[in-house]
């Protein structure tokens, strides 16, 4: 009798539990409040499937431009509200999207269909659609070289191979080099310089970089060592063959 009576009572709590699941199940609305730049006649389903793409597209959860608690029930959320900026955003990056739609329908394919333009078009899974380079400098101007340099490391941990930033190019951090390097800030070019030899030690137009690092830092030495090693691995680099015919002039 005692067990039943237990048994009866987690029935019960159970019951109870669903319930409450159930209450707080989302629900998509057949009429969605406060659509500005979507069709005002979207069904729930295509709703949904609009919102399920710009957080696969984006790489985000719902709360990056709605407001409401991530772990809450989406039935507390308030998905109407405008507060949140990044709501404000998305419509006018939708409003591109269909600005960028007419030009195309100008142009003639070159294939046999159009080419599509959509959030990952652009995003590939990330908030801020910024290149590898940009999104270096825009670390760098914020917290200095070595984040920066630790930024890189963790975005190629966690993106490589996923198409989202281009980590296979020898010219990114060469581009990021010379900028510092115009800036007149020699050490912290040397320091991108050589990080790029260790990412791109076949990269003739890496050595060059670093040879020219080494020269505005007057060490000519290093420099026609990194020189003559971009000229062994291509003997066609004019820039680093002339770099070298500075050098032997200044001798």
């Amino acid at each position: 009798m005692h067990f039943k009576m237990i048994l009866t009572f987690f029935i019960i709590l159970s019951l109870s539990v669903l319930q409450s699941q159930a209450q707080d199940r989302w629900q998509w609305p057949e009429h969605p409040l406060n659509i500005k730049v979507l069709p005002s006649d979207l069904t729930a389903d295509q709703l949904r499937d609009a919102m399920r793409e710009f957080s696969s597209s984006l790489g985000v959860r719902c709360n990056y431009c709605h407001v409401g608690e991530e772990g809450k029930p989406f039935s507390v959320w308030d998905f109407a509200a405008d507060d949140n900026p990044n709501k404000k955003r998305a419509r006018e990056m939708i409003l591109m999207i269909y600005d960028i739609d007419e030009h195309l329908y100008n142009i003639e394919p070159s294939g046999d269909q159009r080419v599509n333009v959509s959030c990952y078009t652009c995003h590939r899974g990330r908030p801020r659609p910024m290149s590898l380079g940009e999104e270096i400098g825009e670390v760098y101007r914020k917290d200095g070289l070595e984040p920066a340099i630790m930024h890189i490391s963790q975005l190629k941990k966690d993106f490589y191979g996923k198409g989202m930033y281009n980590f296979e190019d020898d010219q990114v951090l060469g581009t990021f080099g010379r900028s510092l390097l115009d800036s007149s800030k020699t050490d912290e070019a040397l320091r991108i310089f050589q990080l790029n030899i260790e990412y791109f030690p076949e990269s003739s137009n890496a050595w060059s970089d670093l040879a020219q690092g080494y020269m505005k830092s007057g060490n000519n030495a290093e420099a026609k060592k990194s020189l003559e090693k971009a000229m062994e691995l291509d003997p066609r680099n004019r820039r680093a063959k002339r770099m070298l015919q500075e050098l032997e002039e200044q001798q």
